[in-house]
């Protein structure tokens, strides 16, 4: 590991912003990987990198625990298309998103171009083994282990956690990246960040479905115009449930939006 590392000034990567009581900042591609950078010449317990979306942010209202720890995490993506009307809405000023799908991607490349141990947990059966066959091929240098380690996140066995935590002690991870689903693979990673000291840990929900070829990632231009939510509807019908969220975040951020203003006069 890497000495002299000199740390990241407060403002490096511009002013916090805050919506819902959860303080962010706007970070480019780029600064994150200067913070990954960083974190992995001289790593202190886990770098967390959580989304945020209409949904993470609409649970968070309703689970206090969840709320903490999106507030403590030290790298805040804004995910969704509704968060990015949000901070207009509330005069939080521009946002740029960094989609959850497309970091995890360029995470997965750009560990894999340095020789870096990546462990992959979660998914449905044998995709994130498949997903880190696939990575190895391409990067020999690198070491690619996947694994579903839970079959359902509200019932964890102790033997599931003991093998995970056994191929973490052994592999010693650079990248962890878990899709249970939110807010459960945060809560899990929250739970275990003991465990995983000196990993750059990232909870990616679905991504393994789009990055393991499952679900088709829709077109450009419905990711440019932020439709990825409508195209997944399409696609698994039975998410039209978790969709009802978006009614909520709107009614949340208009009620925020009233308040700036009964305040202003």
């Amino acid at each position: 590991m890497g000495k002299n590392v000199k740390p990241i000034k407060n403002g490096q990567f511009g002013k916090e912003k805050e919506i819902f009581g959860i303080e962010f900042k706007n970070l480019s591609e780029k600064d994150i990987l200067e913070k990954i950078k960083k974190f992995l010449e001289k790593p202190k317990g886990i770098l967390h990198i959580i989304s945020l979306n209409p949904e993470i942010l609409v649970i968070s209202e309703e689970d206090r625990e969840f709320k903490e720890i999106l507030r403590k995490a030290q790298i805040k993506i804004v995910d969704g298309i509704g968060v990015v009307i949000a901070s207009r809405i509330l005069r939080l000023g521009g946002l740029s998103r960094v989609t959850g799908v497309d970091l995890f991607q360029s995470l997965l490349s750009w560990a894999g171009k340095r020789s870096l141990k990546i462990l992959l947990i979660g998914g449905r059966e044998k995709l994130a083994e498949s997903i880190a066959d696939c990575y190895q091929r391409q990067f020999k240098g690198a070491k690619f282990v996947g694994i579903e380690g839970i079959k359902d996140i509200k019932n964890v066995l102790k033997k599931e956690e003991q093998k995970i935590f056994s191929i973490v002690a052994d592999l010693k991870p650079h990248f962890v990246f878990v899709a249970f689903g939110s807010p459960f693979q945060e809560k899990w990673i929250w739970r275990n960040r003991g465990k995983l000291e000196g990993s750059v840990v990232m909870g990616v929900g679905g991504a393994f479905d789009y990055v393991g070829g499952r679900v088709p990632r829709p077109p450009y231009f419905l990711r440019k115009l932020g439709f990825e939510w409508l195209w997944r509807l399409i696609l698994q019908p039975w998410r039209a449930r978790r969709q009802l969220r978006l009614l909520k975040f709107a009614f949340l951020v208009f009620k925020e939006a009233w308040r700036k203003m009964v305040r202003r006069f």
